[in-house]
């Protein structure tokens, strides 16, 4: 099954995957921020940021061309 098809069929899946990375990234981010000081502070928040990223690649799925081979 083409990949950009299945995001566009599965719009639930795909606002709960959303929403879940979302909260968790800035959960991480604001946890990671408390941790002043401490590098473990520094990959928690790394680690967030990367779940924002992933959340807004799986809002933008939807919308990529589709790839001319």
């Amino acid at each position: 099954m083409d990949d950009m098809k299945f995001w566009k069929e599965h719009t639930a899946l795909r606002l709960v995957l959303m929403l879940l990375t979302f909260v968790l990234g800035l959960f991480l981010l604001i946890y990671g921020w408390k941790q002043t000081g401490q590098l473990g502070g520094l990959g928690l928040m790394l680690a967030g940021v990367a779940l924002l990223l992933v959340t807004l690649a799986l809002y933008n799925k939807p919308f990529e061309d589709p790839k001319k081979r």
